[in-house]
Formats: C-alpha cells, structure tokens, sequence
C-alpha cells in the first residue's frame, strides 16, 4: 500500500514512519507541503498516487488559537478539506487525526464515538471544522480522534514538566482529565486500521483515564525524580482556552481497536530517555 503522510516533522508523523514499515511511504513536512494550498496538494496526489493519505498535520497552538482564529482554521479546518478532497480525486483514502478538545468535557463519563461534540475554543471548533470537512469530502475516509500526545521529540508535557523539575517544586493540574498517548503506540494503532475499510469515526488514545497531576506523579515515580509536586485547580492555572475538564476517550467500534494502558505507554516512553 503507498501512504502519503503529511504533517511528518510532527510527534505523530515521526512515529508513523517505523509503524508503516513494510508500506511505501511518502512523508511531507510542513515546510514541504502545505495541505492548505491546493496546487500543491494536487500536485503531490499526482506525482505519488498514494493509496491512502495520513494527515498527521495541524495547528496544535491552543492557547494561541484564542487570538488567530483564522491562522487555526486554515491549518485544522481548510487544509484537512483541500487534502480530503485530492484524496477523494486520485481515488484514495484518508485518514485525518483529531483530538479530544471537539468535547466540552461535561459528559460525566468517557466519550465515545457517537457522543456529540461541543468543543469550548478556537481550538477545539477548527479541529470539530476540519472533521466535518473531511467527511463530508471523501466518503472513504478515517477520522481518529485521540489525546493528549507525546513522544521523544518536541513539544509535549512529559517531557516538558520533567524539565521544570529540574527547577524546583511544580504546580499541576488536577481537575482535567483525558487519556495520555503514546505517540508510537497510537501510530502503531492508525497502521492496523489502514489495514481495513472499516470508515468512519474512530477513538485511539491510551486506554484508561488520568488528570495532569496523576500523569506527572507517575512520570516522576517511573524517572525517579524527587521534585515536589503540587495539585492545583484549572483556576488556579487560567489559560486563554478553556479545557474539557473530563474528556477522557473510548471506543465502541468493531472491531476492537485498543491501544495499552497509558502507563505502559508512559513506561515506554521513560525507558526511551536518555541516560
């Protein structure tokens, strides 16, 4: 199968590389293609005449998403949907990555796949447009919805309250709740679906549930980092986005498509640090 992967200098891009293996694989960076800008969308469709398209790219900026409303839609919303439609023109299929923050976190339980979304930013409704977008362009399309990523390289929370540990005593939230991802078992998960043509709408994030606070207890106990650590509130902590307070994800497809228990995604993770 020949999967064109856009997004690739991303968390998600860098860890679909190896779960792909086996497949012919086309990866564009940003830099290399922007998935808002048709022509070259077009083009690539032609050069490559992929099987399936994976969009692992997006403007991930939430807080800055409050204040360039258009900069996320463009990113989240217009490209997924010039991407969707070249997918739908050369034949191919698409798979197009979105998250938790399409929920407003009111539920009281976990969200599945057939739960109305009500996102509360910017954020959140660019990443609920870009959805929208996709399905309504190509009929043969995946859209997964997971949460809270990290892996080894950029910007991610692990790696970036293990850095303010070395500081001194840390402040974490404790009322947010969602599913920690392991950027490598999720893009493990999206290879296994791209095996099958079961379309639709798809929860993949680490199984299971955890607050922010819950998350860095246990990377500092896997890590064995001594740094105190503090429980405080979303007001506490005031953000210009706000947050679903419980958007944790699970899924009622069939089949079953789970990924492991975000601690063992979290022990993965540590045991892939640097000495």
């Amino acid at each position: 199968m020949k999967v064109l992967v856009t997004g690739a200098g991303g968390q998600l891009g860098r860890a679909l590389g190896p779960a792909l293996r086996g497949h012919d694989v086309v990866a564009f960076e940003h830099a290399a293609l922007d998935i808002a800008d048709a022509d070259a969308v077009t083009a690539a469709m032609r050069a490559h005449r992929p099987d399936v398209v994976v969009n692992a790219a997006a403007y991930n900026a939430v807080d800055r998403a409050e204040s360039d409303r258009a900069a996320a839609l463009r990113g989240n919303a217009e490209g997924p949907r010039v991407l969707a439609r070249a997918s739908r023109e050369a034949g191919a299929a698409i798979l197009h990555v979105s998250t938790d923050y399409v929920f407003d976190g009111e539920k009281g339980a976990p969200y599945h796949e057939n739960d109305r979304p009500n996102p509360l930013s910017v954020y959140g409704q660019s990443k609920l447009a870009g959805e929208e977008a996709v399905r309504a362009a190509n009929p043969r399309h995946f859209v997964v919805r997971t949460a809270w990523v990290y892996a080894h390289g950029g910007k991610n929370f692990p790696l970036t309250i293990l850095d303010l540990a070395k500081k001194g005593p840390v402040r974490v939230v404790d009322d947010q709740r969602g599913s920690p991802t392991f950027a490598p078992h999720l893009a493990e998960a999206i290879a296994r679906l791209l095996e099958t043509e079961v379309f639709g709408t798809w929860h993949l994030a680490g199984s299971g549930e955890a607050s922010w606070y819950e998350l860095t207890t246990e990377l500092f106990r896997l890590c064995g980092v001594n740094a105190a650590v503090t429980p405080v509130t979303t007001a506490e902590f005031p953000r210009p986005a706000r947050r679903p307070r419980q958007a944790s994800l699970v899924s009622i497809r069939q089949p079953p498509l789970a990924l492991p228990p975000w601690r063992e995604g979290l022990a993965a993770f540590v045991r892939g640090l640097p000495v």
